[in-house]
């Protein structure tokens, strides 16, 4: 009985050594599920941490109403919108900036007053060249008016007086002469007296040739020559008043400030212009309301380009607003190196919100809409670049993240863009030109 009870307590007992085992065999399950859960987290976090890409997007543009139905689109061209006439103003004279009027942006008139110079040295030459004018003229006037009677009565009696003297000096001489024969005056008082005799004569003469002169008047020749100098000193006094009249500059055209190049007190200057030194313009204006969109179009698709052609323009800075444009000018000749023709877009009607310089899209339409277009019911057209359409779908920003949308889309255009039948509903950020590796999921930010 008792060898019974003690079996069947050895049956119980459990053996040292599979408790052991189990007990080294234990914590493992454990650590991996701790381990596991430690990946999982890290993976989170660097999933979390992972920086976003930066992509290209563009809006899904809906096209309502006739413009569904209008004219298709033959071309796409980026460019920059230039002013048509952009005016860099230069001063006409050397001299210091004395007072500035405008200020960047604002709009002036023609012949609005913008900078004045300082005047003084100008004004300083008016007067010195007009003293000199009012004396040539008086001298002219000498001239033309001749002699006066009484200068010619003067030099008349002047003349009488002459030939008295030379006839008493003439009886001197010969009373002399006749005395010589008895001997009662010597050689040299003879010799004397005919000296002063002929001298009386030769005054009498040049005397007799200046009342001729004073009769006859000025030379034709010297009043000529004095009529010139006259004109010469009246330009340089016209020259003189111009100058001064160049230190006021004025607009020329009616436009707005693009830039303001001088300070009062800085030196303007007509020559050479130094980076530190005298200024060389003084301001920079152009009108705005006449804008152009300038842009190359590459040589394969000019062919869908020609004058006149409608266009529709919109910029990166404001995407959902479009303006009417017209192709106003072709380059005669293409650019070889970058197998381009250059083309000028006018802004039919050109906004406030259009600024010189920046970045645009041309869309070049066709002359008269075509059959598919035209055969397009009216609503809501979306179209999208056909680029942007990868196996059936498309990615679209949402939260931050790449969303893939399966789109249907109909039968790419010349152009490069497919009308969507369905996935899109207009408005969305379609990521365009995708880098490499991109999917759904992502993290992504637009550039």
């Amino acid at each position: 009985m008792s060898s019974t009870v003690e079996n069947e307590l050895a049956k119980l007992r459990i053996d040292k050594t599979q408790r052991a085992q189990r007990s080294r065999r234990s914590p493992w399950p454990w650590v991996l599920l701790v381990l596991l859960l430690i990946g999982v987290a890290v993976g989170a976090w660097l999933l979390k941490a992972a920086p976003a890409v930066a992509v290209e997007t563009r809006p899904v543009r809906v096209l309502e109403g006739d413009a569904a139905r209008g004219p298709a689109i033959t071309l796409q061209a980026t460019g920059y919108v230039m002013a048509a006439h952009k005016i860099e103003l230069a001063t006409k004279v050397v001299g210091r900036v004395a007072w500035v009027g405008v200020e960047m942006g604002d709009k002036v008139t023609k012949d609005q007053v913008l900078v004045r110079l300082e005047e003084e040295e100008f004004k300083a030459r008016v007067v010195e060249q007009q003293g000199q004018l009012d004396a040539a003229k008086a001298k002219l006037a000498e001239l033309e008016a001749g002699s006066r009677p009484e200068e010619i009565l003067k030099a008349a009696a002047e003349v009488d007086q002459m030939k008295a003297d030379f006839a008493n000096a003439e009886r001197t001489y010969k009373r002399l002469v006749e005395l010589k024969v008895a001997q009662n005056v010597s050689q040299q008082e003879i010799d004397d007296a005919e000296t002063t005799m002929k001298m009386r004569d030769a005054q009498v003469r040049v005397r007799q040739h200046d009342l001729d002169m004073w009769k006859l008047g000025p030379r034709k020749e010297q009043i000529d020559a004095q009529r010139a100098v006259v004109q010469q000193l009246q330009g340089g006094l016209t020259l003189s008043n111009v100058d001064l009249n160049n230190t006021v500059i004025r607009s020329p055209v009616n436009g707005t400030v693009l830039a303001r190049n001088v300070e009062v007190g800085e030196f303007v200057t007509t020559g050479f212009v130094g980076d530190n030194g005298a200024k060389g313009y003084v301001v920079s204006l152009a009108d705005l309301n006449d804008l152009r969109v300038e842009l190359d179009v590459n040589q394969s698709y000019f062919a869908k380009v020609f004058k006149d052609q409608p266009c529709t323009i919109v910029t990166d800075a404001y995407p959902d607003r479009k303006y009417d444009g017209v192709v106003d000018l072709i380059s005669p000749e293409a650019n070889r190196q970058k197998a381009t023709v250059a083309v000028r877009v006018k802004v039919l009607k050109p906004d406030d919100l259009l600024k010189p310089e920046m970045n645009a899209t041309v869309s070049f339409m066709s002359a008269s809409p075509t059959t598919q277009a035209a055969s397009a019911p009216a609503g809501r057209l979306i179209r999208i670049s056909g680029d942007a359409v990868k196996d059936g779908q498309v990615l679209v920003i949402e939260n931050g993240v790449a969303v893939a949308r399966k789109v249907e889309t109909g039968p790419a255009s010349a152009t490069g863009e497919v009308d969507v039948q369905s996935g899109l509903i207009g408005g969305e950020d379609l990521i365009v030109n995708a880098p490499a590796g991109l999917k759904a999921g992502d993290k992504v930010i637009a550039k």
